[in-house]
C-alpha cells in the first residue's frame, strides 16, 4: 500500500512522506486530514483524501482542497507514475485511522476488517470501546471483548446508526 513497490519499510517511509505533504495542504486551508488510502495500479493508482471541517464538507470544499493539493502534489512529486486523486468527506460510515479516532468514536458500532485472522476471524464488528494501550477494544454482538492491535487492522469504518 504504498507509492513504490519496494519493500515494506519503504513504503511506510514513502506513505508517511505522502501523509506530512498532504496534511500540510489540508491543515493549511483549514480542514482536518482526516486520512488517506493509496491504492498503487500498474496504469493508474488512487489517491483518495478524507477531510473534515466544523460544518462538514461541500463539494466546493472537495474542489478547493483537489485544486491546491494537486498543485502541491504535482510540485512535490511524492507519488511516482499515474494517478488519480480523489478528495472526499469522511461520510457516514466514516473511515478511522489513527487511535485518536478510535477514541473519539467509542460507544460507536464499528467493522474492522483484519490484514490477516485473529481468531479464526478477518472481519468484525461490534461496539466501540476506544483503545487499550495499543489495541483498538470492541464488543461484539456476542458479548466477546476484542482487543486488536493497530497495525494488524486493515480498514476500519463506523457503522452508520440511522
Amino acid at each position: 500500500m504504498g507509492p513504490f513497490f519496494v519493500s515494506g519499510d519503504q513504503m511506510r517511509q514513502d506513505l508517511q512522506k505522502l501523509r506530512r505533504v498532504v496534511a500540510a495542504s489540508v491543515e493549511t486551508l483549514g480542514y482536518e486530514l482526516v486520512g488517506l488510502e493509496f491504492h498503487p495500479r500498474r496504469d493508474n493508482a488512487l489517491l483518495r483524501v478524507y477531510i473534515d471541517g466544523e460544518s462538514g464538507i461541500t463539494l466546493d470544499d472537495c474542489r478547493r482542497v483537489s485544486h491546491q493539493l494537486g498543485g502541491v502534489l504535482d510540485v512535490e512529486d511524492p507519488i511516482a507514475g499515474r494517478y488519480t486523486l480523489e478528495i472526499s468527506s469522511p461520510g457516514l460510515d466514516r473511515p478511522l485511522f489513527e487511535p485518536r479516532h478510535f477514541a473519539r468514536f467509542a460507544g460507536s458500532e464499528v467493522r474492522l476488517q483484519l490484514r490477516e485472522l485473529l481468531d479464526g476471524r478477518r472481519k468484525l464488528i461490534g461496539r466501540l470501546l476506544g483503545m487499550r494501550d495499543d489495541d483498538v477494544a470492541i464488543v461484539d454482538a456476542d458479548g466477546r471483548e476484542w482487543r486488536v492491535p493497530l497495525e494488524r487492522i486493515e480498514k476500519a469504518r463506523l457503522v452508520p446508526e440511522l
